[in-house]
Parts: structure tokens; C-alpha cells; sequence
């Protein structure tokens, strides 16, 4: 269908990646219950091991012509992140920071998820009165805290989706790349 625009390049690796962990699955379970001395059963590695490499690396490459000619829909993205409450979890943080204990706090934030719903509204579209329906510890600070792009921010950790930590990941995975891969 020509009206159709498939990811033919992401699902084609995507679809590599099952390859790939069978490969891993098949090298876990080689070596499982194996004595500490030399073993044969090890000869039979390499196959799953070159097999899984070959395929990491062409996956590299295609993913490294692909990304640049990516476009971005940043609407598409912020509407995605903003339903289905993805920012509850910062909302019970909130209430703890404020004093209330965590398991009080998942709870008041599961009736406002239902409530929510029931209005059809997410969390940066309730007034601060009906915040203080559930809460007195609301305030206009909460809307600060609910900011999709200060949730993000906020987890700034080794791994995490923050700014800096993202900033690290990537130049660390550039350098591997530059320093390990070959163009095949």
C-alpha cells in the first residue's frame, strides 16, 4: 500500500534482536553446570559468539545510516508522554517529600489517577482545588513537580533518561563504537 509508511529498517532490527538473545540463550546454557577445568563443550561457542557479533555490528551500521534521516515529530512525542499518568510516580514523590508516608501517597495518587479518568483529564489539567480535594499538602509547586521535562530531569542518575546522564551514555557508546567496530 503505497500511502503506508512502515519502519522497515527499525522492525527488520528489531527482529534481529531475537537472533541475538537466542544466540546469547544458546551460549548461557553452554556453559551451565560446566566444571572448572578445560571443557569441550566450549568448541561449540564460537558459532552463537561471531554469529551474534556479525549481527550486533550490521545492526550498528544500518541504525547509524538511519538515525540521521530521522524526523523527529516532538508533538507526537509530548502527546504520547503525556497521557496514561507517567508522571505518578512524581506525584507520590511530591507528597512524600511533603510528608506524607509513600504507601499514603501511592494511594491518594491512585484515586487521582481514577478521578482522572473520570473527568477525562490528566494531572496538569486538574485546579489546585480539586488537587486539595485529595490533599491538603498541594500546592502550586506541584505543577513543577508534574512537569514531564522536570520528571525527566529529576533522574539524573547513572543509567537514567536525564539530561547529563543521557549525555554520558552517549558519548561512552560513541567512543566504544569509534574504538571497536570496523565498517563492514
Amino acid at each position: 500500500m503505497p500511502q503506508k509508511k512502515n519502519p522497515d529498517i527499525p522492525e527488520l532490527v528489531r527482529g534481529k534482536t531475537g537472533r541475538v538473545y537466542g544466540d546469547l540463550t544458546a551460549l548461557l546454557v553452554m556453559m551451565k553446570s560446566l566444571p572448572l577445568a578445560y571443557n569441550k563443550d566450549m568448541q561449540e561457542d564460537k558459532e552463537a559468539l561471531f554469529d551474534a557479533i556479525d549481527n550486533s555490528i550490521l545492526c550498528i551500521n544500518i541504525f547509524a545510516r538511519m538515525l540521521p534521516t530521522l524526523k523527529v515529530k516532538r508533538e507526537n512525542m509530548r502527546a504520547a508522554a503525556s497521557g496514561g499518568f507517567i508522571n505518578a510516580t512524581d506525584l507520590a514523590d511530591y507528597l512524600t517529600k511533603k510528608g506524607m508516608p509513600f504507601r499514603t501517597a501511592y494511594k491518594t495518587v491512585g484515586s487521582m489517577v481514577a478521578y482522572c479518568n473520570g473527568k477525562k483529564k490528566g494531572f496538569e489539567n486538574l485546579e489546585m482545588t480539586e488537587y486539595n480535594m485529595f490533599s491538603d499538602l498541594f500546592d502550586k509547586d506541584v505543577f513543577e513537580a508534574i512537569n514531564l521535562e522536570n520528571c525527566v530531569a529529576r533522574r539524573d542518575i547513572v543509567g537514567g533518561p536525564g539530561p547529563h546522564s543521557t549525555e554520558i551514555q552517549l558519548a561512552r557508546l560513541k567512543d566504544f563504537i569509534e574504538s571497536n567496530i570496523d565498517n563492514r
